[in-house]
């Protein structure tokens, strides 16, 4: 459930703790704040947390650097740090509003709720000591009834890319292709016009899903295609169709092209677009966007066995176009091929994939963007825009015909992946270029943000899956609302 948002004047309720921001240098402060201050325990540093208990309460000063640098991604980091420095007590925490800071009140709610529930987030739910985690804060606290809207639905976009982040640390011999199709089917039962459709290895066949069939052919668990339609009541346009594809390998042992064993362990996060896309979609029918949306998630697991399909094998993708296999490590682009065909087919008319695609964007961009690619300028400008509103941030990067010539093959109509070590990134997107369809489409290689080796030093202080997408995704569907 997503954190609780109450309106309340003072003394009207007893919050476990009352947080305050604190900017550097620290002024207009009074008390033990001031006496802080004067003593040089508190400097406003961006991350600093200091709980004082005092005769009204727990009191937590929260540093969040020089005043005219403050945004909202400073906001949710400091608020990281709060819900940590108050790991041990949890509860209800009330936030003060400062309104010398250069962003509005709405805007300072939302962040600091945003950064309260995410920066709280704990990836350990399976350890089986008792107090083994830190306590969640339950309800946050706020003076102005003019912050509840913006307040309420940081609380639900915290609360689903939370939810995705489960998904994404969820171990591989709990989530595989079938179950992830449970859970899907389970969250569209949980709202209103949102429903939810799997496709078994027989009815891919039909399609003719060659690319993605042959990816989950080497494993017990066979794939699925997972399908969730959003139909609004009154759509705002009701012509265009919001189209979301995502990459969920619930495990990648690279199939026959075998990865090293060091890390392998994390290759259960490459499925992390898969659960921005699925909890993305959930998030667009939670909030009641008036937008039509059809999200479509291919899940395979990777494994190398008798059945796995090989370097040399020539696959028939379901849009009749051959590929000839040169890694069976670069199957992410094999599965997408397949679901942005279907995305396409179902009506989507413009279309958004997330994926954990490549290393070479992880190298270019590290752990805090993911690079995008775009055939629309107008397309381009407004995901860059919602990644800026959202903190799922975006950077664009070029497609360019010249680049195809990487994926050329002798023998087939392409090739999944290139022997030269350059462009990974781009080569891939002219790749998934070839099976986009009609239409603005747009592929965000989230490969650093999605699956995080250790904390980022932000809000993202823990390891593992980051529910990168869901943020962006309900932005950019609010904007075409």
């Amino acid at each position: 459930m997503p954190v609780e948002i109450e309106i309340a004047g003072p003394g009207e309720v007893h919050p476990d703790a009352v947080a305050v921001t604190v900017t550097q240098p620290p002024e207009g402060l009074d008390g033990d704040l001031a006496a802080l201050v004067a003593s040089g325990e508190l400097r406003g540093e961006l991350g600093e947390a200091i709980l004082l208990h005092g005769d009204d309460g727990r009191l937590l000063a929260v540093g969040v650097g020089a005043r005219d640098r403050v945004d909202s991604e400073t906001l949710r980091s400091a608020a990281a740090a709060a819900a940590a420095e108050l790991g041990r007590v949890g509860g209800t925490l009330e936030w003060r509003i400062d309104d010398t800071l250069p962003l509005d009140a709405a805007e300072q709610a939302a962040a600091l709720v945003e950064g309260t529930v995410i920066g709280g987030y704990s990836p350990g739910k399976w350890k089986t000591r008792e107090n083994g985690g830190p306590k969640q804060v339950e309800r946050v606290v706020f003076a102005d009834a003019a912050v509840r809207e913006s307040a309420e639905r940081a609380a639900l976009l915290a609360e689903r890319t939370n939810r995705a982040r489960d998904l994404a640390n969820t171990p591989p011999n709990e989530l595989y292709p079938e179950t992830l199709a449970d859970a899907a089917v389970a969250l569209a039962d949980e709202q209103d016009h949102l429903t939810a459709s799997v496709l078994d290895p027989a009815e891919m066949e039909a399609l003719g899903m060659g690319a993605l069939l042959a990816v989950g052919r080497g494993s017990h668990n066979p794939p699925r295609l997972i399908v969730l339609r959003y139909e609004p009541p009154q759509p705002t346009d009701p012509n265009l169709v919001l189209g979301l594809v995502g990459k969920a390998i619930t495990f990648d042992a690279g199939g026959i092209s075998i990865k090293p064993a060091g890390g392998m362990d994390a290759m259960k996060g490459d499925m992390a677009g898969g659960a921005g896309t699925l909890h993305g979609i959930g998030a667009i029918a939670a909030l009641g966007l008036p937008v039509r949306a059809i999200a479509v998630i291919a899940a395979a697991e990777n494994l190398p066995s008798g059945h796995a399909f090989r370097p040399g094998d020539i696959l028939t993708a379901a849009n009749g176009k051959t590929i000839e296999i040169v890694n069976t490590d670069a199957e992410g682009r094999l599965v997408l091929a397949d679901a942005l065909w279907y995305a396409r087919r179902e009506g989507a008319t413009h279309i958004l994939d997330l994926a954990t695609l490549t290393g070479a964007m992880e190298i270019a961009l590290g752990d805090l963007y993911a690079g995008y690619f775009a055939t629309d300028p107008a397309w381009s400008d407004r995901i860059f825009a919602a990644g800026a509103r959202s903190g799922d941030l975006t950077w664009a990067f070029p497609l360019h015909p010249r680049y195809r010539r990487y994926v050329d093959s002798s023998y087939a109509d392409m090739k999944n992946a290139s022997t030269l070590r350059q462009a990974g990134a781009a080569l891939a997107a002219e790749f998934l270029k070839e099976f986009a369809g009609e239409g603005p489409w747009a592929h965000v290689d989230m490969a650093g943000p999605g699956f995080l080796d250790r904390g980022r030093g932000d809000y993202y202080r823990v390891p593992g899956g980051t529910g990168y997408g869901v943020r962006l995704i309900a932005e950019l569907a609010s904007s075409l609302a």
